[in-house]
């Protein structure tokens, strides 16, 4: 049974670091490269793009967040469906939402768990992390890469990446973790908050959490 220490540490580098986890108000488009890919290779080009990127510039990143930020947010963007990640975390209370409380969430909620996780990317490891062969089936329109990542005492944790086939491509939606789901997490967590206050207070909430001024969403 992994512990909590581990749990989180898996959370970080698994959700962040692998390029799980961008919701957008407009349709999102990919990049070239990553419209061609299969469904492994999206998990393998964001282990190989981070790799490059953090190359002697841990600490450089650890001192300058905003930089880290938007280091994560370049390998992310093109790899994560933002806006059904966002619409499966509100489940009911999206069919209730404006519009604009859509759009709202969809930054927010990202942007807050960009900022969340941001410190798990520099742990990441590369070497600790096997991407297992693809078993699923391409044809359909849901699929699932599976991966592990190795612990400190040698032990592995099972980590795998649900994903949609959207005309841009392939794109994550969700991680689960040793059977845990990312998303069915936010959304019991979310769906409490909701129900104690109000969706308002909560997208308010979270973009104080990812630092989001009011006039940027007019």
């Amino acid at each position: 049974m992994m512990n909590n220490i581990h749990r989180r540490r898996i959370v970080r580098g698994g959700m962040l670091g692998l390029a799980l986890a961008a919701l957008a108000a407009t349709p999102l488009v990919a990049s070239t490269a990553v419209e061609s890919e299969s469904p492994n290779a999206i998990i393998d080009s964001a282990v190989v793009e981070l790799t490059e990127k953090l190359d002697g510039r841990k600490a450089e990143f650890a001192a300058n967040r905003d930089s880290l930020y938007e280091l994560i947010d370049s390998i992310l963007l093109p790899r994560f469906d933002r806006k059904f990640a966002a619409q499966i975390v509100l489940a009911k209370h999206w069919r209730t939402a404006s519009d604009e409380q859509r759009e709202r969430f969809i930054e927010a909620f990202y942007q807050a768990l960009l900022r969340k996780y941001a410190d798990g990317v520099l742990e990441f490891d590369p070497d600790k992390i096997e991407v297992l062969p693809y078993r699923g089936d391409p044809s359909k329109s849901r699929t699932k890469v599976r991966s592990t990542v190795a612990l400190d005492d040698g032990s592995k944790v099972a980590v795998d990446y649900d994903l949609v086939k959207r005309k841009s491509g392939w794109l994550v939606f969700n991680v689960v973790i040793e059977g845990v789901s990312y998303v069915r997490n936010f959304r019991a967590e979310l769906d409490a908050e909701i129900r104690g206050s109000n969706l308002d207070a909560v997208i308010s909430r979270l973009e104080r959490e990812a630092d989001i001024v009011a006039d940027e969403q007019i």
